[in-house]
This record gives structure tokens, C-alpha cells and sequence, in this order.
């Protein structure tokens, strides 16, 4: 492990660049599932009662590094448009600073996403990436007043999905401690083998209802149900709706979900299924509830499409395809459906089975077959414009889902006890929600802690109380956490 320290920081602010030590010079091709993301940046931000070495966050950051060379590394663009990253050690950005304040009491009541972005991370800008000396990684320890350490960290999601995102940082944590871990294994060659096969690259029946060489939009061109291309200056506008959103369309809005009101929930759902044979999970009947609430808040005309973009790690789908250390991007997503009227009367068991067939539609053929057709449109020029079906519909027709509670969030311990609270950046993206584990510290171990991404005429909406009661109608009487929103913190 190598750290240099940038001159002329001051004693409150340190910059340094952690590398491993040693360089592969392997090149490595990213995946058309890495390049569908695009260089976009995705923050954690990890909250600890007690404050953290960062000497000894580096140095075990470098061994890490070891293993994951491609975070140490530089993206290069390929002669045939397509992205690697160089394995050139080139390193990470380690920047530590002092605060002034004390640690706040950050929770579900009380979020840290009005102050992420200007406080607790250092930031890399996305389109300066490619051919440019811009870690992949980027880190941003923040000691408080009076104790207490803020992590932060940025990480490139062309080279890693959620999953990969958290298995390195359970990594860096285990090594940390003198713990043993997987080795992540980086063969971008397993995604190109998944769509190799004679019958995934037929285009027969495969990703989309038209063809690899359809050229159309919507769930009926090329890309079908779950992809499609746009018609030129569409990604563009799409874009400048997000970047809308950033600029204070949407807002985010956070409640709890504790472990007896997801028993409750579940209950119920599978009271609703009594008789059928059916199972839903909690994950199933907590996801049917919030698709239903916010079909409620959206209140649309009966006969409406109403979407559930349900996004998915598909390595548990492709298992023999795709082995579970495949570290990179390895997620699909599929669309359940219904309308508005029948969201509003189906019964929660009902939305809930749903739900469950919705994330069995990721079969390995399926995800081979839109594998083989984002190959043949990266190959015919025209992948720039493929644009998952989920994403464009997000204004008016889909709600996204990205289920992330079985993810490490409260396990990132360096030895100085686990986080107290983990936050990320607003969602720019309106009708987006993620679902996350809940701390083990007091007593709230078995929750789901809920970010919803809401058009601010929606979040003002929840302003009622009458919608607390909506979203927690399974809770007893004193249980319900409030919806917390950005707008009602600035006013703290």
C-alpha cells in the first residue's frame, strides 16, 4: 500500500492517494451491463458512534486494493466505442477532515441527505472519466466535534452494481480486522458468454418483442418490455427531466418500518392467499404495500397502466451462468402489471403474489436472451440509445423498486463497532424507492428503513396525517414512524 498526502492541504483537510502497491497492467473490458449504467457515481455514506483510524483505514484500503485492481485503476476508451478500465494502480482518493459540529442524531426522523453531497463526500465528476486521471473510488473520513467518525464514499457504477458495491466494502472491512473474505472474481467474459449461445442470439422471441434490429421505442420496439431504444433526442430529454429533479422537482421522502409491523403486514397478505397454495415473502407483502399506497397517492384514472419496476441481482437467477462472486454489473429488472382500479382492490396477498411471479419472470433464458440483445445493439451503433423501459417510464407510469435489505449496510464495522446509520443522496428520479435493512441498535434490528423519491406536489401531499396512517396501517397504535421528508428537515 502506497498514500501520498496533496500539498498545501491544511491540518483540517487532507487529500491522499491510496494504491495497492502493486499493478497488473490487465485491461478490462467492461460489460454491456457495466456500459448500460454509464459513468455515474453512487454514494454511501456510513455514520459510527466512535471515531475511526484513518491511517489504518489506508493502509487496509491499500490491501484491499489487491484484490479489487479495477478500482485502483483508470477507464480507457476502446477503438470500437465500447469502455475498459486499465489495472494501472493509478489509486483511489483518500481525503480526511474535521468538523466543527458535533455527530447529529441522523435516523429515519432526522436524514443526512440535505447535507451529503456539500459535507461528507469527495466527489468525481462523471463525464470527466474516460481518458482522464478520475478515480473509480473516492473516500471522505469526517471526524466530529466531541467523537464520532462520518464515512463517505463514491464509488463508479460502471464497474459495480449495489451488491459488488457492498461485497467490496464488507471486503475492506474484513481485511480491516484480519478477517478472511472471497476473492471477487472479474471476468467481464461471463456476461459475454451469456449471450453467445445459438439460441439467445437468434433474436427470436429474445429481449425484445421486435428484434436486436428493430430500431422502434416503447414496450413494443426492440428491447421489448424491459429495454428500449429511443428515438434520437429522447435520452436527452429524459436526462434533462433528471436533471430537473435534481434541481428541486423531486424530493425524498424516509419512514421505518419496524420488524412486528412487517409481521403484521405479512399476516395479512398471506391471510388474503389462505387456501391457494400460494407464499409471499415479507419483502413480497412490503413491496405490494408500497406499490399499493403509492398507487393511492397517485391517484390515477381507473383504466391506467400501473408498472412495478422491480430491479434484481440476477446472479441468483443465472447461478450457473453467473457465479455469486461475480463482482461488476449483474442486474435486470422485469415489469408487473395492472391497473389502476385493480391496484386500488385487489387484496395485499393478491399484489404481493404479484410481486413474487414479477421477480420469477428472471429466468437465465431471459436474461440470456436480453444479454444477446444488448450485444447486437452495442455492435450495430445504436446502444447509446438503449435506455431501460423501467427508467422512462418513471414519469408517469412506473414505480421503481430497489429492494436492498439483505445488503451488509449495518455490518461495515472497522473495529470500532458497526454504523449507527447509513444515508445516500437524494433520488433524482421521481416514483423511485429503495428498501434498506434497519440498524441493530436499539431494538430496531428487522425493519426496513423506506426512501421514496416523490414529485414535490406528491410529498407535500403526505403532509396529512391521514397518510401516515396509509403507509402504516399495519402498525399498533403508537408504533408509526413519520414520514420524513427533505423539506420538513430544512425547516430544523
Amino acid at each position: 500500500m502506497t498514500a501520498s498526502r496533496t500539498a498545501g492541504e491544511s491540518g483540517a483537510k487532507r487529500s491522499f492517494t491510496v494504491r495497492a502497491g502493486e499493478a497488473s497492467g490487465d485491461r478490462i473490458r467492461l460489460s454491456v451491463y457495466d456500459l448500460l449504467i454509464g459513468t455515474v457515481y453512487t454514494p454511501r455514506v456510513f455514520f459510527y458512534r466512535e471515531t475511526l483510524d484513518g491511517e489504518a483505514l489506508r493502509a487496509s484500503l491499500g490491501r484491499t486494493l489487491r484484490n479489487f485492481p479495477i478500482l485502483s485503476g483508470r477507464m480507457k476508451r476502446d477503438p470500437d466505442g465500447g469502455l475498459s478500465v486499465l489495472c494501472d494502480d493509478s489509486g483511489v482518493r483518500f481525503v480526511e477532515a474535521r468538523s466543527s459540529e458535533p455527530m447529529p442524531d441522523y435516523g429515519p426522523r432526522h436524514t443526512a441527505k440535505k447535507v451529503l453531497e456539500q459535507r461528507y463526500l469527495s466527489h468525481a465528476m462523471p463525464f470527466w472519466v474516460v481518458d482522464r486521471d478520475t478515480p473509480l473510488f473516492t473516500v471522505k473520513l469526517t471526524h466530529m466535534k466531541d467523537g464520532g467518525s462520518i464515512l463517505g464514499v463514491t464509488m463508479n457504477h460502471a464497474v459495480a452494481d449495489g451488491s459488488s458495491y457492498m461485497s467490496f466494502l464488507e471486503s475492506w472491512s474484513n481485511e480491516h480486522r484480519g478477517l478472511g473474505y472471497p476473492k471477487p472474481n472479474h471476468d467481464r467474459g461471463i456476461i459475454e458468454a451469456l449471450g453467445a449461445t445459438d439460441d439467445a442470439a437468434t433474436g427470436d422471441g429474445g429481449a425484445g418483442d421486435g428484434g436486436a434490429g428493430d430500431g422502434g421505442a416503447g414496450d413494443g420496439g426492440a428491447g421489448g418490455a424491459h429495454l428500449t431504444v429511443t428515438e434520437r433526442g429522447q435520452t436527452s430529454a429524459f436526462m434533462g427531466r433528471i436533471l430537473l429533479g435534481r434541481f428541486g422537482k423531486t424530493t425524498t421522502v424516509t419512514t421505518r418500518f419496524t420488524a412486528a409491523e412487517l409481521a403484521a403486514m405479512k399476516d395479512a397478505a398471506m391471510s388474503d392467499l389462505a387456501g391457494t397454495e400460494r407464499w409471499v415473502s415479507t419483502n413480497d407483502a412490503l413491496t405490494a404495500h408500497l406499490w399499493k399506497v403509492l398507487g393511492e397517492l397517485r391517484d390515477r384514472p381507473d383504466a391506467s397502466e400501473e408498472r412495478l419496476g422491480l430491479i434484481a441481482d440476477f446472479r441468483s437467477f443465472a447461478s450457473e451462468a453467473v457465479p455469486n462472486d461475480y463482482w461488476g454489473n449483474a442486474v435486470s429488472n422485469t415489469r408487473p402489471g395492472m391497473t389502476a382500479a385493480e391496484l386500488r382492490s385487489r387484496s395485499l396477498g393478491d399484489i404481493a403474489a404479484a410481486v413474487r411471479s414479477g421477480y420469477a419472470e428472471n429466468s437465465e433464458k431471459r436474461i440470456r436472451e436480453e444479454t444477446a440483445f444488448l450485444q447486437a445493439e452495442h455492435e450495430a451503433g445504436r446502444f447509446k440509445r438503449v435506455i431501460p423501459t423501467m427508467a422512462l417510464g418513471a414519469f408517469d407510469s412506473t414505480i421503481a423498486l430497489n429492494n436492498w435489505s439483505k445488503l451488509p449496510f449495518y455490518e461495515i464495522d472497522f473495529g470500532q463497532g458497526a454504523p449507527f446509520w447509513y444515508d445516500f443522496s437524494p433520488i433524482p428520479i421521481p416514483w423511485t424507492v429503495h428498501i434498506a435493512p434497519t440498524p441493530a441498535t436499539d431494538g430496531q434490528k428487522g425493519g426496513r428503513d423506506v426512501h421514496i423519491a416523490l414529485p414535490r406536489t406528491h410529498a407535500r401531499a403526505l403532509q396529512e396525517p391521514s397518510w401516515v396512517g396509509r403507509f402504516h396501517r399495519y402498525a399498533e397504535s403508537g408504533e408509526t414512524f413519520p414520514l420524513t421528508s427533505l423539506a420538513a428537515e430544512a425547516k430544523r
